[in-house]
């Protein structure tokens, strides 16, 4: 049902001396509709076909004018402007939309390709605050897109579990700690211990001495700092799998740093008999001057490890374990350089899969009255966020109708669909300051702007009833000339376009391409709703407007699904 390849062919068969893909690439779709659904402009075929183009336009016009595929075709100076067949358009996607249902937008573009998706990846013994949520939800939504496209896909939370940070909370546990505060509350108590060590450094620096030798035991596998560590780790996963539960996410790794600790030794070997290794100040790194960067180091003057190395032996990991098509990597902007060395560190170890290896950054995330620290315990935790827009949502509803059935269900569905969504609405690389106002302003073009468009869909439907749906779903029976009005027409082409959409938006990495259409659907839904009676006397009428309601339900359902947002039936 690709209409562009159909517009191309019909002017292909008009014999203008260009092959079929010259012309697919040369038809585009105009920016206002009054200049048809698609336009062909003529200027690139001056010097072929040596002719003036608006000559040339007015020739095609002539040629395909009389093709069932248009109601009308017209020149405008160099253009040929094409107006579909609207009757047989609508019922072409109506009928696309009801035999496909739930599985609508979905393809196997990627089919027998596998695609990981790294995302989430908090620190351990941290708190899972605001700013974890743009990876978080970023990447599930790149993961879903990926998934819908027939990609067998993986998803991997690379937790952040080792590393130099871990010395400074167990020597800041045996300093200040004790297990009860722990177990009642354990990543509030262990950034209160995080926070404290980085205050007691100032006045004590042998502090840093001290957690510098306990990583370094933990390093080499000692068995009281490995117990701690372990605890620490298995109380925070405690806590970050009730925010997934939440948000509707899982994983199907949770393979972090520490588990590729023993994979490292290989890689500084290789690195080293490949003559990438360098001695400086006692440390190793590669040099990575000459191709425009800073040196990157891989073992500092202690013998310890850093988080390059590990990133090395995961991604040698990964293409042994999985053979991956691409390997995406959801990580704040922050990390630009981080990936350009780890890149450009792969390539000259001579894997030829190095740019497979794909960095997608995002802006951060700050607080109204600055950046956020976990150093200085300055964060606001993502629980708190998802909890207090669950409340709030609730007392929306209650406000608006105090009997309201489902209202636990419903306030965390749309308030948790609220903080999704905005985080998905705008392009992932702008920074933007937290804000609660903004985070629970439900007006405009929101998250529950278009679960409610969904919700009016399926009120409509009920109160059509289920005869009438059952036989709005039989498209062939249906009469198509009461769906070409400018709302209807314009609502079955922006589901038309809810596919490709989706394509878009998985090549771009940018799920902010789907949040777009999908509010373009409801405000079209909308426009349609309020400007046609729908559940009108007339049954021909009433069928075919109800039949696209349900082509509209579907795709804002499939479309929220995709954004890991509920699409409640009531609100």
């Amino acid at each position: 049902m690709n209409y562009k390849e159909k517009v191309a062919k019909a002017i292909f068969d008009a014999d203008i001396g260009l092959q079929l893909e010259e012309i697919m690439d040369i038809v585009e779709v105009p920016a206002d509709d009054k200049m048809g659904d698609f336009a062909f402009p003529c200027f690139k075929l001056a010097k072929v076909l040596r002719k003036a183009p608006p000559m040339i336009a007015k020739d095609i016009a002539e040629k395909i004018g009389a093709n069932p595929l248009f109601e009308k075709v017209e020149q405008v100076n160099a253009y040929v402007n094409m107006f579909l067949s609207k009757e047989e358009f609508v019922k072409d996607i109506l009928t696309r939309v009801q035999s496909e249902g739930d599985a609508f937008g979905r393809s196997n573009l990627g089919e027998g390709k596998t695609v990981i998706v790294e995302y989430s990846s908090p620190n351990i013994a941290k708190p899972f605050h605001i700013g974890h949520i743009r990876s978080t939800v970023i990447g599930n939504a790149i993961y879903k897109l990926y998934d819908a496209l027939g990609y067998k896909t993986v998803r991997i939370n690379h937790l952040g579990d080792y590393g130099t940070q871990f010395g400074k909370m167990i020597c800041a546990y045996r300093h200040w700690g004790n297990e009860e505060d722990v177990k009642r509350e354990p990543i509030k108590t262990l950034l209160e211990y995080y926070t404290k060590f980085h205050v007691e450094v100032e006045t004590h620096p042998e502090l840093e001495d001290e957690a510098r030798a306990i990583f370094a035991d933990l390093e080499k596998g000692k068995e009281e700092e490995v117990r701690l560590w372990q605890w620490f780790r298995d109380e925070s996963l405690k806590e970050f799998t009730r925010v997934y539960d939440m948000l509707g996410i899982t994983f199907d790794s949770y393979a972090g740093e520490s588990f590729y600790s023993d994979k490292m030794p290989a890689i500084e070997k290789e690195l080293e008999e490949k003559g990438l290794l360098k001695e400086s100040n006692g440390a190793m790194i590669v040099d990575l001057e000459p191709y425009g960067m800073t040196p990157a180091l891989i073992k500092k003057s202690d013998g310890s490890s850093l988080y390059i190395t590990r990133d090395l032996a995961a991604a040698n990991y990964r293409k042994e374990h999985y053979n991956f098509y691409k390997n995406l990597y959801i990580v704040a902007s922050q990390q630009n350089l981080h990936f350009q060395q780890w890149i450009k560190i792969l390539e000259l170890m001579g894997r030829e899969w190095a740019h497979d290896c794909v960095h997608i950054p995002f802006g951060l995330v700050s607080l109204e009255d600055g950046t956020m620290s976990t150093r200085h315990g300055r964060v606001v935790f993502l629980e708190d966020v998802l909890n207090r827009a669950v409340e709030q949502t609730k007392e929306i509803i209650l406000e608006k109708n105090a009997n309201a059935e489902n209202v636990d269900e419903i306030a965390k569905a749309v308030g948790i669909g609220a903080v999704i969504f905005q985080e998905l609405s705008n392009s992932k690389i702008k920074d933007y300051v937290f804000s609660w106002e903004k985070v629970l302003n439900f007006e405009g073009e929101t998250g529950p702007y278009v679960q409610y468009a969904h919700a009016r869909a399926c009120s409509v439907l009920r109160k059509a009833g289920e005869d009438v749906v059952k036989a709005a779903s039989a498209t062939d029976a249906l009469d198509m000339k009461y769906l070409v009005s400018p709302a209807a027409y314009k609502l079955a082409k922006e589901i038309y376009d809810f596919p490709q959409a989706i394509v878009e938006a998985a090549e771009k990495y940018e799920p902010s391409v789907l949040t777009r259409h999908i509010i373009d659907i409801a405000q079209s839904f909308n426009k349609f709703y309020y400007e046609e009676h729908i559940l009108v006397d007339d049954e021909a009428e009433k069928k075919a407007k109800v039949a696209l309601v349900l082509a509209a339900k579907t795709t804002l359902k499939n479309g929220l699904g995709l954004l890991g947002v509920n699409a409640p039936e009531k609100m």
